[in-house]
């Protein structure tokens, strides 16, 4: 803690979730996604100048790429809405009442009258080049052990399109996703530490949980972290799935800032940014690896490319800089390259030789740019048109690392790492929603009281009231599937809560250390189990098994044809085994009495596994053992 304390560390949350309504934020259609699709539309966006006499520098930089956007139209997922082909509709006053819910949970303040904005962004992700968005409460607080944090802003706002692929060209986008309402928890940047930001993140999460209003599932729930130290700026970081991954994802980020800002200084004092710039040209080098062992350039040069270069002046030792594990800086620059050039990498000095490029060829590189001390070089294959951009673009962003930190979007890694993804977008990209009609908060706030969650440490006590010991309710508390397993408890009120519990936490994971595809467990499949346990057609003994047998690999069989081999045997049934495994072993029966009764309950067991449950056969053995013993 006192290391982040001392970096100055700022971090700062914002959490998006799914509402699980049944239609979009601004149409009737259902929030499903699907496969199946009616139509495809292909666009390509572009930035306008603003009120301000300004283009967004993020969305310049997406239309700088230049790709093609498709859309893949779904049957029934999407209408004339999502194609930007109709004006929306009404919002949908369920989703805002969640926002006010959650506004007064936070001790916020609820906006008066509620507008719906649009938000500037050409990625592709919205067919209207923007994304609607209405701010319904602001202020109020989270409390942490650490200390409290403030609550900025609750927004509601349409989910964006569902990317399915992204190819040098185009990029493809689903519209089943598109619409789907969102809540946005944005805190403020009072986050000191990583472990901090994970503890803000799980208690928001819990409260919207507790609603039993929100969707669950991969891709449901979104964090994006803004982070900062001194002397650095503040970066967003994109599309945290995994809590887990915050605390690593922080770590990073501040890493990846402290070097940059080391570098800048390194370079200041080798040479200035104006001498760079002088010094910084470009050359045609394929003369150069015309007969280059490397693969990738003879497969570029092959298909009529080339190899060009630019000079990085002062830039010797800091390109293979690592700022993050397995990324350094020319990392970075390759990021940027693939980004904006669309082209697969870059080789740089600090790397070479590698990759079939030899010591010669590198030396002859060095003479053709007329290396002096301390300066270094990048090189791009591919075709002439994107290398002349690729190189502007590498230049660019040497120059920037004399001013330290770039101001920048970048999106998360899975292995808690970041990359670059775009520059921070400008702060006036926002303006008023003409088609839809402004609401009034005052007319909601009642019934947003009904549907307001209680604390987590208020629901902790009242699952355990229900029977769940305290570690078993706080997996629940802290489970996606909390909502779930409230809803069994209603329905199936003969079935005890902590079996339910102890199915949806711990049977599953057993299933998933043993080899079971866990995945292919839906909702239906654990209600039908907890049904059959209802009817008392099966033992609760016999979950992990059933479950077991349905995940195992190459498995085939439906769910309920292996719950019917698992019926619960009668009383009658299973004292005639007794009996049996008496008569087998009667004669050490005879001889320990009632000390064999372990011998006896582990054989019988073997047998009935999985259709009787422990404690009935245990009743059922001493009963037959007093009858044949006296």
């Amino acid at each position: 803690m006192s290391e982040y304390k001392s970096l100055g560390l700022k971090v700062g949350l914002e959490v998006h979730q799914q509402i699980n309504t049944p239609i979009k934020l601004f149409c009737e259609c259902p929030t499903s996604l699907e496969e199946d699709n009616q139509a495809m539309i292909e666009r390509y966006l572009k930035p306008v100048v603003s009120e301000l006499g300004q283009v967004d520098v993020a969305a310049f930089f997406e239309w700088e790429k230049g790709k093609k956007i498709v859309y893949e139209v779904p049957g029934r997922s999407s209408c004339l809405v999502e194609c930007d082909e109709e004006p929306p509709h009404p919002i949908n006053i369920d989703a805002i009442k969640l926002g006010l819910a959650m506004t007064l949970a936070f001790n916020g303040e609820p906006i008066d009258e509620i507008f719906v904005m649009r938000k500037t962004v050409i990625d592709g992700s919205n067919t209207s080049g923007f994304q609607r968005t209405a701010i319904v409460g602001l202020g109020g607080h989270i409390k942490d052990i650490e200390g409290e944090i403030s609550i900025q802003t609750i927004a509601i706002e349409e989910d964006a399109g569902r990317k399915l692929e992204d190819a040098p060209e185009y990029v493809k986008y689903n519209l089943d996703r598109l619409g789907i309402p969102l809540i946005e928890i944005s805190t403020g940047p009072d986050i000191r530490s990583p472990e901090q930001a994970k503890r803000v993140a799980l208690t928001i999460g819990q409260m919207l949980r507790l609603t039993g209003k929100v969707k669950r599932g991969l891709g449901t729930i979104r964090q994006d972290l803004n982070v900062s130290i001194n002397g650095g700026v503040k970066t967003e970081i994109k599309g945290v799935q995994e809590l887990d991954l915050i605390p690593k994802i922080i770590e990073n980020e501040a890493k990846r800032q402290v070097e940059l800002l080391k570098i800048k200084d390194e370079l200041n004092s080798r040479i200035t940014k104006e001498e760079f710039l002088r010094r910084a040209l470009e050359m045609d080098l394929t003369k150069l690896f015309i007969s280059s062992k490397s693969r990738l350039v003879q497969s570029e040069l092959r298909k009529g490319g080339k190899v060009m270069g630019v000079l990085a002046p002062g830039f010797k030792g800091i390109l293979g800089r690592q700022l993050m594990p397995n990324r350094r800086f020319g990392t970075e620059i390759s990021d940027y390259v693939k980004a904006l050039a669309g082209l697969g990498g870059i080789f740089h000095s600090d790397e070479l030789p590698n990759y079939g490029i030899t010591e010669e060829e590198v030396r002859d590189v060095e003479k053709e740019l007329g290396l002096k001390e301390n300066d270094g070089f990048v090189i791009v294959v591919g075709p002439e048109e994107r290398i002349r951009k690729a190189l502007q673009v590498i230049k660019d962003r040497l120059a920037q690392a004399f001013d330290g930190v770039p101001k920048e979007t970048r999106s998360a890694n899975e292995d808690g790492t970041s990359k670059f993804m775009r520059p921070q977008p400008g702060s006036a990209r926002m303006y008023p929603e003409t088609d839809v009609p402004s609401i009034l908060s005052r007319e909601l706030l009642d019934e947003a009281k009904k549907i307001m969650p209680p604390t987590p440490e208020e629901k902790l006590k009242i699952l355990m009231s229900i029977g769940l010991n305290e570690e078993l309710a706080k997996q629940i508390l802290n489970s996606p599937r909390l909502d779930f397993f409230e809803t069994l408890v209603q329905k199936y009120s003969n079935v005890p809560p902590t079996v339910i519990a102890t199915t949806l936490e711990n049977t599953l994971k057993y299933v998933k250390s043993q080899g079971g595809n866990v995945d292919k467990i839906s909702d239906e499949d654990i209600e039908t189990l907890i049904a059959s346990l209802s009817e008392g057609s099966i033992s609760k003994d016999s979950l992990s098994q059933i479950l077991l047998e349905y995940c195992a690999p190459n498995s085939s069989s439906d769910l309920k044809s292996i719950i019917s081999k698992y019926t619960t045997m009668s009383d009658e049934e299973i004292v005639k085994i007794v009996k049996e495994v008496i008569v087998r072993y009667r004669e050490e029966v005879k001889e320990k009495r009632e000390k064999a009764f372990s011998l006896l309950m582990g054989r019988v067991m073997e047998k009935v596994r999985g259709k009787a449950e422990g404690k009935k056969v245990a009743e059922i053995i001493r009963q037959v053992m007093k009858e044949e013993l006296g």
